[in-house]
């Protein structure tokens, strides 16, 4: 018999439908073909280039941080919308980083229990019933998902690879501006590891300025650039007139599971943040964000995360050319985002990003992320564990060998 409660489920997460579907979302596919080649192959070692989260703890220093602070009594109760010291180690960040003069740091910066709260709970504080927000696609979908289920619509821009992965401005229909209330980006982006200069963004400070739009800046990956000194749209003229930034320290520190991340730009938008924020939670343990602020005021830290993806992308980038791949070394994050083949020499086809894949992880055991979003795409990222260096060529090696043995048709 089924339970009133049936009816009482919200209609945004599907109402009476809730619970009934039986759709099978991407990654649960991946989680039951790894469980499938595994069981099928026992013993093997599957190599997961899927995974987007570090692969190693935070550096030391934070950790330190972290055991001394965490002793003392002071650091017990909530910290609600944050600590000072975070606060102003943030604001000495992005100077160091990116050169981002003159923010306050008690009323434009907010600390977030990560940069997916901080995404979830932005749409709260702009979003209403008719409005339209823009989402690139590919991409992390969390601020769309929360828009919709406040009445909004989700207009996509799709990231293609004949506008270098950016979003064409210019193709956004009219009717969709009619009541456009935000727009998010994300750069350097997952999952095409894309970066943005300076002429782009300043188009977008003029696009948003004359449309009346928010923009919201996804900076996890900011810091990790190959293409020389990382960028902020905070540090050009007008940026902080139309938008924020979220920087979160999961990817730069190795800190993922530890949920730290900043919201800093435009004051009445930072206001207005942490006006939903402190009805959402009671903020982050004050002894994890002194530790973050550890690392934020150690930021050469990060060189040392970015050389070991660096050399691992250049590796797995030679890798899949030597194979036919039209692969190039990203300008940021540690993903690397590769064109699927038509198919095998004389033998099965893909007819998405999906089906290959799927045929990756059941045939050789390496496993990946597919986007069919805006043409058939298939992510690896170079986060896969290793021991130590050594280990780290064995599994390169052993991904070489075994895509090898295939004969892909491009």
């Amino acid at each position: 018999m089924e339970s009133y409660i049936q009816g009482l489920i919200a209609e945004r997460i599907g109402g009476g439908r809730f619970g009934k579907e039986d759709t099978i979302y991407k990654f649960e596919k991946i989680k039951r073909a790894k469980r499938e080649a595994l069981k099928n192959n026992p013993g093997a070692e599957l190599i997961d280039l899927g995974v987007g989260e570090p692969d190693e703890k935070a550096p030391e220093e934070v950790i330190r941080t972290l055991k001394a602070e965490a002793e003392k009594p002071e650091n017990r109760g909530y910290s609600d919308n944050g600590i000072a010291e975070f606060q102003e180690a943030a604001v000495r960040y992005m100077k160091n980083v990116f050169g981002v003069e003159d923010i306050d740091p008690t009323s434009e910066v907010v600390h977030s229990i990560g940069s997916k709260s901080a995404l979830a709970m932005l749409p709260s504080a702009f979003v209403n019933p008719g409005d339209t927000v823009f989402m690139t696609v590919p991409g992390y979908p969390v601020f769309g998902t929360h828009a919709e289920w406040y009445g909004a619509k989700v207009h996509n821009l799709p990231l293609v690879k004949e506008n270098a992965f950016l979003p064409d401005l210019d193709s956004v229909p009219s009717e969709a501006l009619k009541k456009a209330k935000a727009m998010v980006l994300n750069y350097p982006n997952n999952p095409t590891g894309a970066g943005a200069n300076a002429d782009f963004y300043l188009k977008v400070i003029d696009f948003a300025k004359k449309h009346g739009i928010l923009v919201v800046i996804d900076a996890a990956y900011a810091a990790l650039s190959f293409s020389g000194k990382p960028f902020s749209f905070l540090s050009l003229p007008g940026a902080k007139e139309v938008g924020v930034e979220i920087h979160s320290l999961s990817k730069s520190f190795n800190m993922t599971g530890w949920r730290l991340a900043f919201v800093t730009g435009n004051r009445l938008a930072v206001k207005a943040f942490a006006m939903v924020k402190d009805n959402y939670d009671s903020g982050q343990f004050k002894a994890i964000q002194k530790a973050g602020a550890a690392g934020l005021d150690n930021y050469r830290l990060t060189g040392a995360i970015l050389g070991k993806y660096e050399r691992r992308l250049k590796k797995l980038v030679s890798t899949l050319r030597r194979l036919g791949f039209d692969a190039k070394m990203p300008d940021g994050t540690f993903y690397l985002y590769v064109e699927i083949p038509r198919g095998m020499k004389g033998g099965v086809r893909f007819a998405s990003a999906e089906d290959f894949s799927q045929f990756l992880i059941k045939e050789k055991l390496i496993s990946t992320v597919p986007w069919d979003d805006a043409g058939h795409f298939v992510r690896f990222s170079a986060t896969f564990e290793a021991v130590d260096i050594a280990d780290e060529e064995r599994i390169l090696g052993e991904i070489e060998k075994r895509l090898g043995e295939l004969a892909f048709e491009f």
